[in-house]
């Protein structure tokens, strides 16, 4: 299981996902105001993301940086990929994340390679399975990358050696 990580004092490169103007309508007519998704990432196994909504454009990147460097998690790692297959879900959203050989690269969509290119992923296949809402894909990215496991990680939960989970 993935842990929270604290951001703070690391050197993060950040990316933005998407950029939506959204309005609400209100007595006097509509007010128009923008909702930003930004990933951010040290490249290194450590990324977050976050949602930022504001009545100027930079404002909601502001917004949505320091909510995703709140929200940063520690993802599992086997060298250059991940441990093994696993399908992310939120929402409508579903994210199937399929290890790869080294040189494969990162085949995956705009949305998805935004994040696991900060989280340090290097060879890794990915594919949306329902919804590609931006917000709904994201976070169904990271249920995923969440949920991977190390063979270290599961031997210690069952109090077994590493060997005896691979063999």
């Amino acid at each position: 299981m993935a842990e929270k990580f604290n951001a703070s004092g690391v050197e993060l490169s950040e990316n933005m996902v998407a950029l939506n103007r959204v309005s609400k309508t209100v007595k006097g007519g509509r007010i128009a105001r923008f909702a930003a998704i930004m990933v951010v990432g040290d490249g290194a196994g450590h990324v977050g993301y976050g949602l930022g909504k504001a009545a100027e454009v930079p404002e909601a990147i502001r917004k949505a940086t320091e909510d995703a460097k709140k929200n940063m998690i520690t993802v599992s790692m086997k060298g250059t990929t991940i441990p093994h297959e696993v399908i992310g879900e939120f929402g409508a959203g579903r994210v199937l994340l399929k290890p790869a050989a080294p040189g494969t690269g990162i085949i995956a969509g705009k949305t998805v390679r935004a994040v696991l290119e900060l989280a340090g992923i290097k060879n890794i296949r990915a594919k949306c399975l329902r919804s590609n809402n931006p917000v709904n894909v994201v976070k169904a990215t990271f249920e995923g990358l969440k949920s991977l496991r190390t063979a270290e990680e599961v031997a210690k939960s069952r109090g077994i050696s590493a060997e005896a989970v691979k063999g």
